[in-house]
């Protein structure tokens, strides 16, 4: 049985990275470039990086293909393009640009350390209305809140 990080490392032998600062750059270089935010809606509407788009990690396959409700026009037309898939933290950005290499796109990237180190970076973020975010509440957005019952209990086996 596999953990959530061994997968996540296997896909990174098939996935390139790139850091925030690789970001910015690429955003200056490529004004065709889509940025894929595979966050959950309501992660998108508190911040996000200005001109991406968002599809959710669950809906990503189907929306890469036509004819499904979940279908986004501008993905199914992107395979040729350059795509960087951001998320959180760069898991489930690795994860989805690795459903995207299987599928076909071509030029797919994640952004390691996902937008937890893009807002490190110091680079903007946006909310649902387009407004900045402030950087220091993006601190507290980004602080892991795990309840008791999440934590691994002391006498577990794996």
């Amino acid at each position: 049985m596999k953990r959530f990080l061994q997968l996540i490392r296997e896909c990174l032998t098939d996935v390139r990275e790139l850091m925030p600062w690789d970001l910015e750059e690429r955003i200056q270089a490529n004004p065709d470039l889509l940025i894929l935010d595979v966050r959950e809606p309501d992660e998108f509407a508190a911040m996000h990086i200005e001109g991406s788009i968002n599809i959710p990690r669950g809906v990503l396959e189907s929306a890469c293909e036509w004819d499904y409700e979940e279908t986004e026009p501008e993905l199914v037309r992107a395979r040729q393009r350059e795509i960087v898939v951001v998320c959180r933290s760069g898991y489930r950005s690795a994860l989805a640009a690795h459903s995207l290499q299987v599928l076909g796109y071509k030029d797919v990237t994640s952004l390691q350390t996902g937008l937890r180190g893009w807002k490190d970076y110091e680079q903007p973020l946006r909310d649902q209305h387009g407004e900045d975010v402030d950087l220091d509440d993006a601190d507290d957005y980004f602080t892991p809140k795990l309840r008791d019952e999440q934590k691994r209990p002391a006498d577990w086996q794996d």
